[in-house]
């Protein structure tokens, strides 16, 4: 999005500050800026000279009193104002030393993102609160025909650890097997408060009641809308389709393979380096995938990942539930 003529986009940070149970703060505008009252994640102008992180660790401790001590790389927004033209680099931050005050004499309040109880809300936040809903794990099934049982097995012991976000899918399945395998998984998820996108097919995420649709990087290049589901992934593996992706409206992407899988022994690998590279920038959570493990979580976040999306290891005992 250009900014509007005459007027230079402004880069701005803000911090979504996340407690262990998944809380996030949002404070009140004062009276004495544009939009007094309204409710924003906390922030503010990056400064000549400074990096974005520099700005945001500044910003906290004037704003509220607190020294950043672990902070994300997360999303970037551009936002029109009536007053400026702005371009958000929103971090996720997670680590804090001192007590939360408003210096500025503002409010502020603990929120839960099915739950929000202050308004009105700035604008600008609209997609960043639909990105926090998504969950920071992505399981993807990739059982054969013949684990059918072992399959239906794991998702409903991940689902007990809390895992909340499921792509069924399920290579060289035959179609009435992959529908009604489809369908338990969905019956299994919705039960527990999880979310379910078919990978490839519109019209079975439709059939079973699942939430949503996982498009192939193939299907990505054909689009010309967006399916008409609620929750619309991406598989992606450049920076160029991430930008693809993004304009089709796509709710998140998935970008590897990140490190070597068994299945693909041969594939052109991105790394954490490579990663971070493509995913610098995205407006939608990008997931890391590609041989990783919940060991490779922390990596995931230091290189803009939202998460980890795992077709093995979503599956095992020491997965991650968040």
């Amino acid at each position: 999005m250009s900014a509007s003529p005459g007027r230079r986009r402004i880069a701005v940070v803000a911090a979504v500050l996340q407690q262990p149970d998944g809380r996030f703060l949002l404070a009140q505008r004062p009276q004495c800026k544009v939009y007094a009252g309204y409710w924003e994640f906390p922030g503010g102008k990056v400064e000549a000279g400074e990096s974005p992180l520099q700005a945001l660790q500044r910003e906290l401790h004037e704003e509220l009193g607190i020294e950043v001590t672990e902070a994300y790389p997360w999303l970037i927004r551009e936002f029109d104002y009536e007053h400026a033209d702005v371009r958000l680099h929103f971090f996720r931050v997670r680590g804090w030393r001192g007590e939360l005050h408003g210096r500025e004499a503002q409010a502020f309040a603990w929120q839960r993102i099915e739950a929000i109880d202050v308004s009105p809300l700035l604008p600008a936040n609209g997609p960043i609160l639909n990105a926090l809903a998504i969950p920071e794990t992505y399981g993807v099934t990739g059982f054969a025909l013949s684990e059918k049982t072992q399959a239906l097995a794991a998702v409903d012991q991940a689902l007990r650890r809390g895992l909340r976000l499921i792509q069924v899918r399920g290579k060289n399945w035959p179609a009435d097997d992959f529908a009604a395998y489809a369908q338990a998984i969905v019956t299994l998820a919705h039960a527990a408060g999880a979310r379910v996108l078919i990978n490839g097919d519109v019209d079975l995420a439709q059939r079973c009641g699942a939430d949503g649709v996982h498009l192939t990087s193939q299907q990505l290049q054909m689009l010309t809308s967006r399916p008409p589901l609620p929750l619309v992934g991406a598989s992606c593996h450049s920076a160029e389709e991430l930008r693809r992706a993004e304009a089709a409206g796509a709710d998140f992407s998935v970008m590897g393979p990140v490190l070597p899988t068994p299945t693909h022994p041969g594939a052109s690998l991105l790394g954490w380096a490579g990663f971070a590279e493509a995913a610098a920038g995205n407006r939608i959570p990008v997931f890391a995938l590609g041989g990783l493990r919940e060991a490779d979580r922390a990596q995931s976040l230091v290189s803009g990942a939202h998460g980890l999306a795992m077709i093995r290891g979503a599956w095992m005992p020491d997965s991650f539930s968040g």
